[in-house]
């Protein structure tokens, strides 16, 4: 069957929704799958994002290794290609690398470089996510006060935007941060 460049675009997609959700398992062959076609039909403009996508999913699966790399691939892609909205995506998954790891020093570099691009360009979720990434940091760092700001920033911004999944997590970190807890 030859895949068509809509299939493809399909196949990561459904890899990716699945990884969110939790069927990681059924995600991350999809995804791999995806990019290797995209790599194969030579539509270099979508690899970075199929890169960070992947990197995502491996984050999830606690394959930190895989997502350092693939995630450092999307950022480098990105920049050659001028796509900074991948970019900022890429950076941002970057630090929920370095956020899991240890040491952790690099993972805020990563939001506030991925936070600083996407506020630039007007993208909201994913502003979101990076202030809900450094409150959860600096929650397990023991910053406490900075960790209440970026959540609060993050579950304000959930809620205007109607992202009900995002905004009960970010709730639920809101209430571990006022609690003292670190996980």
């Amino acid at each position: 069957m030859e895949l068509t460049f809509f299939s493809v675009r399909q196949t990561g997609g459904l890899g990716y929704a699945y990884a969110l959700s939790g069927r990681i398992a059924e995600g991350i062959p999809l995804l791999e799958h995806a990019l290797s076609a995209i790599e194969t039909m030579g539509y270099g403009a979508f690899r970075s994002a199929f890169l960070a996508y992947l990197g995502e999913a491996y984050v999830l699966a606690d394959r930190l290794e895989d997502a350092l790399e693939v995630a450092g691939r999307a950022v480098t892609l990105a920049r050659e290609g001028g796509q900074r909205p991948y970019e900022a995506w890429a950076l941002r998954v970057l630090g929920e690398i370095t956020a899991r790891r240890n040491p952790r020093e690099h993972a805020e570099g990563h939001y506030r470089n991925a936070l600083a691009l996407a506020e630039e360009l007007g993208m909201r979720p994913l502003v979101a996510h990076c202030h809900f990434g450094l409150g959860k940091l600096y929650r397990r760092t023991g910053t406490r006060e900075q960790a209440q700001e970026h959540v609060a920033t993050a579950t304000t911004m959930y809620r205007d935007m109607g992202m009900t999944y995002w905004l009960e997590e970010a709730e639920a970190a809101g209430a571990r941060v006022t609690e003292g807890r670190a996980s």
